[in-house]
């Protein structure tokens, strides 16, 4: 077993319809500049101008790739006594919050997180260096994860 395991509880993966909703916003920015650079390319006429659409598309490529990859490594356990949350592949990292160092937590979903059923859970402690957020999140889950945190977190807090 690694640091990275965890033998107390399983982790809870995130919502796979996190994938679409992030690559939603980055091909809308790279269609932008494919296109862009199509037209410039063909607008003056200078052969070697459409090398940027060309690389628009291969970093589009690649982002999707990355995207898929950061989505399926995303995930949460809730220990007894702490919540877990882990990221990344590459540069992992996994995150430790005490119950009883939670102050409160946010849920929000913008337009498109609505649109495919997720949200994001903020984890808000005294220290302004813990950046605890889960993405991706059912939103009936993510709302019974906040009252179930909440509801800890006050647990834990009144035994001081």
């Amino acid at each position: 077993m690694s640091w990275y395991e965890n033998a107390e509880v399983p982790w809870t993966y995130v919502s796979p319809r996190l994938i679409p909703a992030r690559l939603i916003p980055f091909w809308i920015f790279i269609g932008l500049i494919t296109v862009g650079g199509a037209i410039a390319a063909l607008t003056s006429g200078l052969a070697a101008l459409i090398a940027i659409p060309v690389a628009a598309l291969a970093l589009g490529a690649w982002g999707t790739w990355v995207i898929r990859r950061q989505v399926t490594a995303h995930a949460w356990a809730e220990g007894s006594e702490d919540l877990m949350v882990k990221k990344g592949r590459m540069f992992r990292r996994v995150t430790v919050v005490p119950y009883g160092r939670m102050q409160f937590v946010d849920v929000k979903a913008g337009p498109i997180d609505r649109a495919f059923g997720i949200a994001t859970l903020q984890l808000h402690t005294a220290s302004p260096a813990s950046d605890a957020s889960i993405s991706g999140v059912p939103a009936e889950e993510a709302a019974r994860l906040r009252d179930r945190l909440t509801t800890k977190g006050e647990a834990r807090l009144a035994g001081l």
